[in-house]
């Protein structure tokens, strides 16, 4: 604080992290020497969850000394929300295993938005999410069964580049075979629809042309407008986009609603060509853009949950507000587990 009034940075309010109760004599000897009046010296203890801390803060008054400082009116705060997603979370009443295959795995940070997602998903099923991080590289047709016989539901997210994307195409099949809930974000969704284009609709060589530039059937290619555009800025599709989805199809019953808006980050569309083929072997185009050009989210008509999307659901999740696909997955995910304790 010293250091900060030399450079004419002046607190009106200090929060103090600690393991251990801060006494009254303590505060008042921090706000004498800081300048600070004492109860405006407020502690800010570790919490068993990071999503404790507004109510432990709330229990401090912040919210009361930040309308002092700004002379504002102060009204009492309705917690009850974010209290019962607290209570939700600390009491789940099942458990269960997501799988998720990416190549990023040994930094869990790369998908820290996809992990809370899930936990947001969690709480809204009163369900405790047990991530099991799998390396894609690392999976092959003899250890698939090893990996993943075990899971509740099998998550495949975002990503650029070619390394990992066999062993997530197995896994994908391993999640449709067997009839596992199963969720796509984004390079999830593009690789799905290559794994179903080669083993339902027998396109045994589709790819995207991203990973394989001369396969002889590119179910995710570029847009015709973007051809010849060499800056990959000028060909990603970044930002907010709107969707209208298809009546009675999962993804609308998940919204409650026909038109949405998702946020996206990628380069690589479905490829119009092959709609008529992968919709007449079993694929639902549940979500277009709203001129119908663009396929914005699939499902499986055979399966008790396979929704895959181009878009990035988790950046738009919340402790208390948990995106529709994350609760509907994670509620799949408990259902598909409780069916197999139960033939056990």
């Amino acid at each position: 604080v010293k250091q900060l009034q030399s450079m004419g940075i002046w607190p009106d309010i200090l929060v103090c992290r600690s393991d251990y109760p801060i006494d009254e004599k303590m505060k008042e000897k921090i706000g004498l020497f800081c300048n600070v009046k004492k109860e405006h010296v407020l502690q800010n203890l570790d919490a068993p969850s990071l999503y404790e801390v507004p109510i432990m803060m709330e229990e401090e008054h912040l919210a009361q000394a930040v309308c002092e400082c700004l002379n504002l009116p102060c009204p009492e705060p309705n917690l009850e929300d974010w209290k019962k997603m607290l209570e939700d979370l600390h009491h789940p009443t099942s458990s269960v295993t997501i799988a998720l295959v990416g190549k990023y795995v040994a930094l869990h940070d790369a998908y820290l938005s996809v992990a809370e997602a899930l936990k947001h998903g969690g709480i809204a099923n009163r369900a405790q999410v047990n991530i099991r991080w799998i390396d894609a590289e690392e999976l092959t047709p003899e250890n698939l069964e090893e990996y993943l016989h075990d899971v509740d539901g099998i998550l495949v997210p975002g990503g650029f580049g070619q390394r990992g994307t066999e062993g997530k195409i197995l896994a994908i099949g391993y999640a449709r075979r067997n009839k596992i809930p199963y969720l796509g974000l984004c390079l999830g969704m593009q690789l799905a629809i290559v794994e179903f284009a080669r083993n339902v609709a027998g396109l045994s060589k589709a790819a995207s042309i991203e990973l394989d530039p001369e396969t002889p059937d590119p179910v995710i290619a570029l847009m015709p407008e973007q051809n010849g555009i060499t800056n990959l800025g000028g060909t990603l599709r970044l930002g907010a986009y709107p969707c209208v989805l298809q009546p009675e199809t999962l993804a609308h019953k998940l919204y409650g609603k026909t038109e949405i808006s998702e946020r996206h980050r990628h380069r690589y569309e479905v490829n119009n060509d092959y709609r008529e083929v992968l919709t007449k072997n079993g694929m639902v185009l549940s979500g277009l853009s709203p001129d119908g050009r663009i396929v914005e989210m699939i499902e499986l008509k055979e399966h008790p949950f396979f929704v895959a999307t181009q878009a990035h659901p988790e950046f738009k999740s919340r402790p208390n507000l948990p995106h529709p696909l994350f609760e509907g997955f994670v509620k799949a995910a408990v259902a598909y587990e409780a069916a197999g304790s139960s033939a056990v």
